[in-house]
């Protein structure tokens, strides 16, 4: 991390300078970490995933994901109360008290029952809301798909510091693992539509994650861009 700031921000820097409607102005570099990141998938991250899937019962699937949504709840709570939604943002803390305590450390899922909705935000959500543009599309090797904006907001984000907090190392680098293999896992179902429909899985995908993002700013109600009032 202490390499990819520096680098990430030199992105965002230059991003700023290119012309607002040219999205991909890096596509020569991003097609490249794109093939690595495929590459790395295919030989690594895929096989792996498929034998969690196959080899870990589907209630021990959905405690270890519960577990590391409850650590993404603090996150999106102090995003949400930074985009202006205190509502919301309480409502996320108290999904982690109430899991941390009630759902053993997060691995049931208590607060939804009791009425406590689950969100999804992260810093660069809060920069989007906040008026600041995205910038053009950036793919990171190893951490994959984001934006000159988005990939910088990484590093605010709580979810990259609390493993820090472990001193052994192997319990840090097995629970690192271990959320990327049940996030990859959690991908398995929806990469046979992507092959299908998908002329140049690159484009496929950007286009689509693009959309998926400013949808995420926006909570689900993006305002029409210009092209679309013309």
């Amino acid at each position: 991390m202490r390499f990819l700031a520096p680098l990430l921000l030199a992105f965002l820097l230059a991003g700023c300078a290119t012309t607002a409607d040219n999205k991909d102005p890096w596509e020569g570099f991003n097609r490249g970490s794109f093939a690595f990141n495929d590459a790395v998938d295919k030989a690594v991250l895929k096989p792996v995933a498929t034998g969690y899937q196959k080899v870990v019962p589907a209630f021990a699937r959905e405690g270890v994901g519960n577990f590391f949504d409850n650590l993404e709840d603090v996150g999106t709570g102090l995003n949400n109360i930074l985009q202006g939604k205190p509502g919301q943002g309480v409502s996320d803390l108290g999904r982690v008290v109430v899991n941390s305590i009630f759902g053993i450390f997060g691995l049931w899922d208590i607060a939804t029952p009791l009425g406590l909705e689950k969100h999804y935000e992260d810093f660069g959500q809060t920069l989007g809301v906040w008026g600041v543009q995205s910038g053009p599309y950036l793919v990171i090797p190893l951490l994959g798909p984001s934006t000159a904006r988005d990939g910088p907001a990484k590093v605010i984000d709580p979810s990259w510091y609390w493993p820090k907090l472990l001193d052994n190392d192997t319990v840090y680098w097995s629970l690192f693992a271990l959320d990327k293999i049940r996030t990859r896992a959690g991908l398995l179902q929806s990469e046979g539509v992507i092959d299908e429909a998908a002329l140049d899985r690159y484009t496929f995908i950007r286009d689509a994650w693009l959309q998926r993002r400013r949808n995420q700013v926006f909570d689900g109600n993006p305002p029409r861009v210009k092209e679309e009032d013309e």
